[in-house]
């Protein structure tokens, strides 16, 4: 395949980075717009990257540095919003999107690849999948002269995501009993190495030019199943206690007004609908995805090390008077959920 030229919103996330250093890998030259270039340039170790300055929501600032570019990837999206109503969803995910179509079509770029998110639709439940199906009613609408491609991805994971790790994190500050909104909703957790792999099979067009792919992973998990998973890799020992919907609904109201908000009303809206496919988008692209049990081990296993780790050098200290240093493995915990 020839080398192209890619400009890419949202390069400095978590999918971002790592499909960036793989387009780079991979022969392309690459330009990331950011909104502080001095916040992110350890991105600049990758050769041949350039890293611009960029409001991104400026029409003008965009259309200039598309210009010259074969593709335009948007991969910006925001889990919650500062206030309320929606209305920091549909400029992230809505008014972002048009302005991109706008300034794709001034600079004279004719690809555009978008990240969207499973379940995404214009009548959703939450302003999260609502504001991303209207900025694929967009892409959809736009002028035959745009070649783009959808992904419709479900949860991802990988190291340093914000999804296992973060269930991580809530059951290292949450003792002994872990309340949970919507046990039983579902997912379909794709390695976010599988939804690079998807985007790179799509950069040229053709057989996925205005098509859009669904990305799930092997497995189906309930949300329960999913922390305790979480739980179980950390090695933390907790009670997962399914909450009914009016408790849930009360749960979130409250996370809305906690710092960082892990949790909140509209993602309690999300969890409503079953974040599962209904077609298999990686198979279409000829991709076999990857387990998130033998995935996870990898980075969340090492958080049961480290803290096996300090517990037997705690130990050691304290003892060190009276026996010898010695490492104690402690015995496997199995997670009680009910």
């Amino acid at each position: 395949m020839r080398p192209q030229s890619i400009a890419v919103l949202g390069g400095t996330g978590f999918l971002g980075t790592r499909l960036v250093a793989r387009l780079i890998k991979d022969g392309h030259r690459v330009t990331v717009l950011s909104r502080d270039r001095e916040q992110h340039k350890h991105l600049l170790v990758l050769p041949g990257l350039t890293l611009e300055n960029c409001d991104v929501y400026q029409e003008a600032q965009l259309s200039e540095r598309f210009r010259g570019n074969d593709v335009v990837i948007n991969l910006v999206g925001i889990l919650n919003e500062r206030g309320f109503g929606g209305s920091g969803f549909r400029r992230a995910h809505t008014e972002l999107t048009r302005g991109v179509l706008q300034a794709a079509r001034s600079a004279g770029v004719t690809r555009l690849l978008q990240v969207s998110a499973l379940k995404a639709a214009v009548d959703a439940p939450s302003y999260y999948l609502r504001s991303k199906g209207e900025a694929e009613q967009l892409i959809r609408e736009t002028s035959s002269a745009l070649d783009w491609t959808l992904f419709q991805p479900s949860v991802m994971f990988g190291p340093g995501d914000s999804f296992l790790n973060r269930f991580a994190g809530l059951l290292g500050a949450i003792p002994l009993i872990f309340p949970l909104a919507k046990p039983n909703a579902r997912f379909q957790p794709v390695l976010v190495d599988d939804v690079v792999d998807a985007m790179r099979r799509c950069l040229h067009g053709g057989f996925c030019s205005r098509q859009t792919y669904q990305l799930g992973g092997p497995q189906i998990y309930s949300l329960r199943e999913i922390v305790g998973l979480a739980a179980k890799l950390t090695g933390r020992r907790r009670w997962i206690i399914g909450l009914p919907d009016v408790l849930a609904r009360m749960q979130a109201l409250v996370m809305d007004f906690v710092p960082g908000r892990p949790f909140s009303s509209d993602n309690y809206r999300s969890l409503t609908i079953d974040s599962v496919c209904t077609e298999d988008g990686l198979a279409k692209l000829g991709l076999k995805p990857q387990s998130m049990l033998a995935s996870a081990r990898l980075y969340l296993g090492a958080l049961e090390d480290n803290a096996r780790l300090s517990h037997n050098r705690a130990s050691a200290g304290r003892n060190k008077s009276i026996q010898p240093l010695r490492l104690a493995v402690e015995p496997k915990v199995p997670v009680s959920t009910r």
